[in-house]
Order: C-alpha cells, then structure tokens, then sequence
C-alpha cells in the first residue's frame, strides 16, 4: 500500500503541477508589466521550488559529448555492448584516430547499486577517459523489470560481473575494474571466482573505492542502522510491491523514494539550507548558482527501486553477520576464499572523513587476500574528503585519478591462463 499511496500522492499534485507552471510561464511574459517587480520574482521563485518538489526525477543522462585524448577533442560515443535484464554494459566509445593509435587499456567501472544511477559517476568517468577504455554498469531501474526476467540476488550480482569481464577480456588485455562504494563486495567474490577457475580474462586489477568490504571497522551510521533491528524488521518496514501500470509490477523491492528519504535525513540540515539559498538566488536572478543546484539536485533525487532479495541478501551478508570478513560467505554452494587471489593486483581507497564506509573497511581487502605479492598491493588515504570525494571533485581529479591510473598501467596484463 505504500508505494501505491506514494503514486496516488504524486498523481493527486499534477494538476497543481502543471497550473504552477502555467502561472510561472504567465508572470514572466514579456508582456507583463510587473514581471521583474519583487512580488512577481518571489511568486515565480515560489512556483518553481513548488514544481521542483512536488515532481519526478528522471533517470539522468550522463550526457559526456567529447573528451581530449593527447590534446586531440574526441567525440564521446555511448553505446551498449551487452544487455542484461537488470543491467546493461555502457562504452564510452572514443572516436578519433588519436584515441585508437593509443590502445589504451580497458577499464569497468562499477557503479554502486544501492539507490541512485549510475549517472552518479559521471566525473569520475570524465576523469579516466582521456587515457582509458572505458565501460560501466548501468543498472536498471527495478520497477522497469518485468516479473518474468526473475530475481536478482548477490550472487546473480557476481555472474554479471564475471560475464562483464568476460566481455572485456576477450582477445586482448585482462580488464582493469574499479568498484565503487557496494559493488567492491560482490567484485572481490567475483574476482575470487575467476582466480580459483584459472579464467583468461580474470581482472589485471582491481581498484576497491570506499567499499564495505569489513563492515565491523570504525562502523558508520549506515552500519549502526543495518545493525539496530533484525532483518525482518527491513522485510517487512521497507519492502513494497510495485504497482500496476509499472513495467515490474508485482516484483518486490526497496523502492527508491524510501532510499531518498534515508540519504536526506542524514544531512537534513544541509538539504534545508541549500533549499533557502536556491530561494534566495531564484529571487535575486543569480542564473549560476540556481543551475548548479538544479544540476545537483536533478543527480541526487533521480532514485531507482532495488530487488528485494538483492537488498535483503546485502543487508544480511554485508552488513549484519559480516560473512566475507568472517570467512563464511558463500556463493551459492560454494564458499569464498579470497586468498585463492594471487595474480590480480589490489588497490584500495578511502576517505579519511567518510560518514558511510568507515576507515578501514576497504582496507579489509589486503587482509582477505594474503597471497598477493606486496608489489600487487597498495592501500591510500586520501586526506580532507567524504564518501563522494574519494570518485568526484577537485581531490578526486587531482590525487586520486592519477594514482589509479599509475596503478592500472604498472598492472597491465594479457588475457592468458
């Protein structure tokens, strides 16, 4: 009933929606005498924070049209090289002769499926494009999958990324893989799988980014609320059925306007305050800082549903009985060792100031992978940043960027047994 309340809820504010707009598009005609007077600039200001609120937010595009490869502009190709039901492998194809001669090495980005898209890694794939291939997982929205695609579970979550590597391996170098925030548990379970059967096309490397890896260190508030109440509490309280006319109706999942409400209720404040200023810059006409936070805010309220037993499986094995860390995790009938890693080099990344994956938990990885010669391995700190900062912004750019990349390059490999 909840999610059917949450459609009729916003069903019921459309028209006003749509009456808001047409009152904005009025007060602002040229033909209106008083459209740059105080009142009017605060009504219109009013009416948009009114629409901004109250509508849906689209999947975002990623929109990346060029990038410069050895001071040559390249034109940005989206394509989809393999099409999964709950995910497709996105190219960024590079289209240029300058691109090609370089035959540079291709890299998986795995965006985090726990809640936005992954359009949420938009810089850190504008980053690594000037001197990489590069492919990412762009998982699809729940609601959208029909019932009859069946399930998605964790362990279907490393069949796909084993399959992806697959696709990247095939002919040429073994792929890099960056694993961003929750995919890092999946990929080391994937990469343990590859390296146990001797796959060709297991990763050169692996770069694991403020990833939950051993949830029990310098636990977070993220941790603190997985661990507050028994897993079915989560089964009951925050599992809903998709309503009808939606593509995945009757499938069952963490909706994403539930997720929404958990990441804003961690830094209520900020959002508010945020919201004033926009306000304020709306009154004042300040068009560069009303389009950043409309930028921002078209990014993080854009949220996708998660399967239940996908959702269900992290919370328990992830986040409640810590069973990689523990040695107990168990990929359908067969237990993960990760020691059996001993060829696929391990960077790890954290944030020295990140509020959701604590220090250390990423880290974790080198301990569950001993036999990886100290000259595969390499753990990083990066002072001053938050859990976004360790894949976007200046510090991401300027530190982190450059240091896998150094370590992709000096871990380069063929795809052979």
């Amino acid at each position: 009933m909840l999610y059917h309340a949450y459609e009729m809820t916003h069903a019921a504010v459309r028209p006003m929606r749509t009456m808001a707009k047409l009152s904005q598009q009025m007060l602002q005609s040229p033909f209106n005498p008083m459209a740059d007077s105080y009142i009017t600039r605060t009504s219109v200001a009013s009416m948009e924070m009114f629409v901004n609120a109250t509508r849906r937010y689209d999947k975002p595009e990623f929109g990346i049209e060029t990038t410069l490869v050895d001071g040559v502009e390249t034109r940005i190709v989206e394509e989809t090289t393999h099409a999964l039901p709950f995910c497709n492998l996105l190219h960024f194809k590079r289209d240029s002769t300058a691109a090609t001669k370089r035959n540079d090495p291709k890299v998986l980005i795995i965006a985090p499926m726990s809640g936005h898209y992954a359009t949420l890694l938009r810089g850190t794939v504008e980053a690594m494009l000037p001197e990489h291939d590069i492919y990412i997982t762009d998982w699809i929205d729940g609601r959208d999958i029909p019932l009859s695609d069946g399930k998605f579970d964790l362990d279907d979550y490393a069949d796909y990324l084993v399959d992806f590597c697959r696709i990247l391996g095939e002919g040429g170098d073994r792929p890099a893989v960056m694993a961003v925030c929750q995919p890092g548990v999946p990929m080391l379970v994937a990469a343990t799988l590859m390296a146990k059967n001797k796959e060709k096309f297991r990763p050169s490397s692996i770069t694991l980014m403020g990833s939950p890896i051993d949830a029990t260190q310098n636990p977070q508030v993220p941790n603190k609320l997985a661990m507050d109440k028994p897993l079915s509490w989560f089964q009951k309280n925050v599992i809903v059925t998709v309503p009808w006319p939606n593509a995945g109706f009757m499938r069952r999942v963490y909706p994403g306007f539930l997720q929404l409400s958990g990441f804003m209720s961690m830094n209520m404040d900020k959002h508010v305050d945020s919201h004033k200023t926009q306000f304020k810059h709306l009154i004042e006409g300040d068009g560069d800082s009303t389009t950043a936070h409309r930028a921002f805010y078209d990014e993080y309220m854009a949220v996708m549903d998660l399967t239940e037993e996908f959702y269900i499986q992290t919370i328990d094995r992830v986040f409640q009985q810590h069973l990689l860390a523990e040695g107990k995790y168990y990929y359908r009938d067969t237990l993960i060792d990760p020691s059996v890693i001993k060829d696929i080099a391990l960077l790890t990344i954290e944030g020295e100031k990140d509020d959701i994956t604590g220090e250390g938990q990423t880290k974790a990885a080198h301990t569950l992978t001993p036999n990886i010669p100290d000259n595969k391995r390499e753990h990083y700190l990066q002072e001053g940043v938050g859990h976004y900062g360790i894949f976007n912004g200046s510090r991401w750019r300027s530190m982190i960027q450059p240091k896998i990349a150094a370590f992709i390059a000096t871990h380069r490999a063929k795809s052979k047994g």
